[in-house]
């Protein structure tokens, strides 16, 4: 059954265009509650959101419609996405929902749900929601009404949670770091956890009004913390988007890391203190200097779909425990459920303190390979799959690239371009390789 209104990580839209409206929001959550109350008979929800002002509006919506099918809402305020996944687990309730549109701009806005576990939902779950969707609504009588209350400490649980995944033995005293917190989720959290660890703070994207999340600063625009890293001589800088699940890390050079090479910094440091890494999770977009950098110490590596989503599956197929992307979703699932830009974070700097080296120097083994990625406008109904010029003009690449790089043609999901990515060792050879396959697209 194709889904509706659900994406790749729950619905996301353009605020007063369906799907998100007050009125299609509140249906939406009378359907979730009725899906709840067929295993459920009181369920729980606990309802987050980020600092965007259309919140406020759908967060409403929200608490009426699950109040209407008999639900009780608990209201968690502004809070990390990976923070409503933690708290849906400790405080045993039957549904997490985060009102947030991640590192989209405010205009924006979206909804995502955990699992009782803190876990993203099933594609079967989604489908039994739209279905619900479509029925008539069954309006709780008066006495079955749900309730609301609000969980005034849910930041307070949050951070020690945080706190709770840094090594014990370890502080952050002597560092100084900058904290972006992209004007988003984490603008009163964020500096309080790198703080109470032991850090000076400084703290820049954390003045939230409504309008300016992710807006020239955060994970999605480094540049803010780069140049607020240099300025105040910091140690490092650590970037996180609009809910707080993704990560892009500076340190004091003003050097910008990215989710690729901080994902093998985790698998190494393991690999340092005696863990087994026998697998790691990437993306069809993950630089292959990680793959390679990985194989020569033993380790797995496999690549999933682009979205977290999907690296989720794999590691559960795997059962392993690490992965992510090159946006800096970070996945530690012995630490939690769910990527945590704060969470990973720590894991960053932990390996840092311990082993008394910077990031540059932990990372002396990984050079990443140049990627280019061109972009083909694609007429309408064109199968470019069937295009013989390209099919082996890819063939001629793979095997003029060998071993040293890889070719990687993929469709746009949501415009007409077919995306062409060459990664080679030498980054004249990927320019080229890559023009050869644009031409040869356009030639078909």
């Amino acid at each position: 059954m194709k889904r509706t209104y659900f994406g790749t990580d729950g619905i996301r839209g353009t605020v007063g265009q369906p799907p998100i409206t007050p009125d299609f929001v509140l249906r939406l959550a009378h359907a979730v509650g009725r899906v709840l109350r067929e295993t459920d008979k009181r369920p729980t929800v606990l309802i987050g959101k980020d600092t965007r002002i259309s919140g406020y509006m759908l967060e409403s919506a929200l608490e009426s419609g699950f109040n209407s099918a008999g639900v009780d809402v608990v209201l968690l305020g502004p809070l990390p996405t990976p923070g409503v996944a933690y708290l849906t687990r400790a405080q045993r309730a039957s549904l997490g929902l985060v009102i947030s549109a991640s590192h989209n701009p405010y205009p924006d806005n979206g909804i995502k749900f955990f699992n009782a576990q803190g876990a993203k939902l099933s594609d079967a779950w989604e489908q039994s929601v739209e279905q619900a969707l479509e029925a008539e609504p069954v309006w709780a009588d008066s006495a079955s009404l749900g309730k609301a209350r609000r969980l005034e400490d849910a930041a307070g649980r949050y951070i020690e949670f945080c706190k709770s995944t840094f090594a014990h033995d370890l502080t952050l005293r002597g560092l100084k770091i900058v904290v972006d917190a992209a004007h988003g989720a984490a603008y009163h959290i964020a500096p309080k956890v790198f703080h109470e660890l032991g850090a000076e703070v400084l703290a820049i994207g954390c003045s939230p009004d409504g309008l300016n999340i992710n807006h020239e600063v955060g994970a999605t625009h480094p540049d803010a913390l780069v140049r607020a890293v240099r300025a105040n001589h910091a140690d490092y800088g650590i970037a996180l988007d609009g809910d707080a699940d993704r990560l892009q890390i500076v340190d004091a050079a003003g050097r910008l890391y990215n989710g690729d090479e901080l994902l093998y910094l985790m698998a190494a440091d393991r690999l340092r203190r005696g863990e087994a890494v026998p697998g790691v999770v990437g993306t069809l977009m993950t630089n292959m200097a990680v793959e390679v950098a990985l194989r020569q110490r033993g380790v797995q590596f496999v690549r999933a779909k682009v979205g977290d989503r999907y690296v989720l599956e794999e590691l559960a197929r795997h059962q392993w425990l690490l992965g992510g992307e090159g946006s800096g979703h970070l996945l530690a699932l012995d630490r939690h459920t769910t990527g945590d830009g704060l969470v990973s974070a720590l894991q960053v700097l932990q390996a840092c303190v311990r082993s008394g080296r910077t990031l540059a120097q932990l990372l002396a083994e990984v050079t990443l390979f140049p990627q280019v990625l061109l972009n083909v406008r694609l007429a309408p109904g064109q199968d470019w799959k069937a295009n013989r010029v390209l099919s082996d003009a890819i063939a001629a690449t793979e095997a003029e690239l060998g071993d040293a790089g890889r070719v990687l043609i993929r469709a746009s999901g949501t415009e007409p371009l077919l995306r062409v990515m060459v990664e080679a060792r030498d980054a004249e050879q990927a320019n080229r390789c890559a023009q050869r396959l644009v031409d040869a697209a356009r030639a078909g």
